[in-house]
């Protein structure tokens, strides 16, 4: 088999294998009640689909931004606008596959059903990005240095899929708490929740590519005070489901 190939098939490992712990985590976590495995794994294709359609626009908004703003790429205060854009591209294609291609299904007829399939989107999106980045080190033979493949794919597995995660999670709760609620509450409550994925995403991003630590660890901070939050909510919804059934029902 060609190197390349061998590469590849090691980048998708590394990037595949750590979004299965969060999906077995997710699905652990809704085992009282599991979801259609035939569902979650359109989510997972849903969520890996929005990669190769967010790169075109990607880098056309890098490239209208870079002509419109000096030194965009180079200078962290007018650097932001290119990852707020990528962030609002990102998070809208997430949610636009997941409402086109799962969220309608008579799979999801329960709250928590639309945070579990709105993170398992998230988690193949994440899968694949995390691939994509991990080809470099790996064609360039840096597996222990400073951007190699370890220190890369750990990065990634606690702290881009994290982001994702919670970043998706924000539209799937703000739908899950509006689920019995008017269409046009429900419209505002999944804008909302978009609105607050964006910036959660786009802050992370920002935060993340600053030269110093303590902008860093304000990135990691954040995300694992979402991580907390997340779990408390999804708790809450899991409690409001199953309060009134009987043990070993949905």
């Amino acid at each position: 088999m060609p190197f390349p190939l061998v590469t590849i098939g090691y980048a998708f490992m590394g990037g595949v294998l750590p979004v299965m712990v969060w999906l077995y985590f997710l699905l652990k976590e809704d085992a009282r009640c599991p979801e259609p495995r035939h569902v979650i794994i359109i989510a997972l294709i849903a969520g890996m689909a929005a990669v190769p359609l967010a790169l075109p626009p990607e880098q056309f908004f890098k490239a209208f931004a870079d002509f419109h703003l000096i030194a965009c790429a180079d200078t962290s205060k007018t650097c932001f606008p290119i990852v707020l854009g990528w962030a609002t591209i990102e998070e809208t294609l997430k949610y636009v596959l997941a409402a086109v291609l799962v969220l309608w299904r008579r799979a999801v007829n329960e709250s928590v059903d639309l945070v579990v399939y709105m993170i398992t989107v998230a988690l193949g999106f994440a899968a694949l990005e995390n691939t994509l980045f991990l080809i470099g080190p790996l064609l360039n033979h840096d597996i222990f240095g400073p951007s190699g493949f370890l220190v890369t794919d750990n990065l990634r597995f606690v702290g881009s899929t994290l982001v994702h995660v919670i970043s998706s999670s924000c539209i799937g709760f703000a739908l899950a708490f509006s689920y019995k609620m008017n269409k046009g509450i429900r419209a505002l409550a999944a804008s909302l929740g978009l609105i607050l994925a964006i910036s959660l995403h786009a802050f992370f991003n920002f935060f993340i590519i600053q030269p110093d630590g303590i902008h860093r660890i304000a990135a990691f901070f954040v995300v694992w005070t979402g991580a907390v939050v997340f779990l408390a909510l999804f708790e809450i919804l899991k409690f409001f489901r199953y309060r009134n059934l009987p043990k070993n029902t949905c």
